[in-house]
């Protein structure tokens, strides 16, 4: 399901680039929101390597309120490479998203969309793979350019490779510093916007997003110690 080498992920991907599903719409006037995150160990530094640990979380969020949650223990299956993250992370995402007891409507993630040296990156693998919509939402951008949106919660700026819109900042406070919202799979700009400033509370990260980093870092925290940190 998942490729084990850059050629096979690179051919994916370049098929993904090509392939089509009609953008999602919001059915009604709440959406259950899910995302998922991945942490490593503290200190960890440079790409990484295969192999290692990794925690990973999903949750999913109706409004306010938690709904599910899934918490998975692994290991990274390569080193970081930009524009390979789902090398590095595909499957640890996909195993914690599957372990929600029911997928929510649309996909947060740490990760780009169209903003991408083959405009498939993974928030567009993991959510054709799941069959979900996915939102990438990340600190910044991979290859595009563009300016900070203005200093104003839900104020939007273009994020462009060439003349090509693939992303944008989004304000989703004012006072902090924006945020990059990716469109996914079976999702468009201005619908990735709403879902990102709808699931947003008090933090810069959306809340569903903020909760599974959390659950993530906590279960790095209460993860037994390896022989080589005694």
């Amino acid at each position: 399901m998942w490729p084990v080498d850059a050629e096979q992920l690179i051919a994916i991907q370049q098929d993904l680039a090509e392939a089509f599903a009609a953008p999602w719409r919001r059915q009604g006037s709440r959406t259950e929101v899910g995302a998922c995150w991945v942490c490593f160990p503290r200190g960890l530094a440079g790409r990484g390597s295969s192999q290692d640990p990794a925690w990973a979380a999903a949750v999913s969020m109706l409004g306010d309120d938690v709904t599910d949650h899934s918490i998975v223990a692994g290991a990274a299956g390569a080193p970081y490479q930009p524009g390979l993250l789902a090398l590095r992370l595909g499957p640890l995402m996909d195993q914690v998203v599957r372990g929600l007891g029911q997928r929510p409507a649309v996909l947060l993630l740490d990760a780009s969309g169209r903003d991408h040296p083959r405009r498939a990156g993974l928030a567009v693998q993991l959510g054709a793979v799941l069959d979900v919509p996915t939102v990438g939402v990340t600190h910044r951008p991979l290859l595009a350019k563009g300016s900070w949106a203005e200093d104003r919660a839900g104020a939007t700026s273009p994020l462009r490779i060439g003349d090509e819109e693939v992303a944008c900042w989004v304000r989703t406070r004012s006072g902090t510093r924006p945020v990059v919202v990716h469109p996914g799979w079976a999702m468009d700009l201005p619908t990735a916007v709403e879902v990102v400033m709808d699931a947003t509370a008090q933090h810069r990260t959306p809340e569903p997003l903020r909760l599974a980093r959390q659950l993530a870092r906590n279960a790095r925290v209460r993860a037994p110690a390896s022989p080589t940190d005694s």
